[in-house]
């Protein structure tokens, strides 16, 4: 069964961290997921952020690069750090996750959603 929760989400200034966090893989084949976070801020499309496999091979979007940090423990949890934010960090983020053993960038090919957790950045 799968039924993802975000939390974490929350208001912060500019260059503040915030950590997401999702749970919510209970079938037997918890450890061979793919997870992964999008986001959505206002009038724009659904954007992947990143995404960890069940081998904890992870990659990210170029926006996400060298700020945001995935991990994921006991196989069921995933985490997404986020360091140094900024203004246009500002979305809803989504946790996702198909049975794969390959992470997809591609939101389609997630049938799995959270119902999302807010970011703020703002001064």
């Amino acid at each position: 069964q799968v039924q993802l929760v975000e939390s974490g989400g929350g208001s912060v200034q500019p260059r503040g961290s915030l950590r997401l966090s999702c749970a919510g893989i209970s079938d037997r084949y918890s450890s061979y997921y793919c997870m992964g976070w999008f986001r959505q801020a206002p009038g724009k499309e659904r954007e992947f952020v990143s995404a960890i496999s069940s081998t904890g091979s992870s990659n990210y979007a170029d926006s996400a690069k060298d700020r945001f940090t995935i991990s994921r423990d006991n196989s069921k949890t995933v985490y997404l750090q986020m360091n140094n934010l900024k203004p246009e960090d500002t979305a809803m983020y989504y946790c996702a996750a198909r049975l794969s053993s390959a992470c997809s960038i591609s939101r389609a090919t997630y049938p799995y959603w959270g119902q999302g957790t807010q970011v703020t950045v703002s001064s």
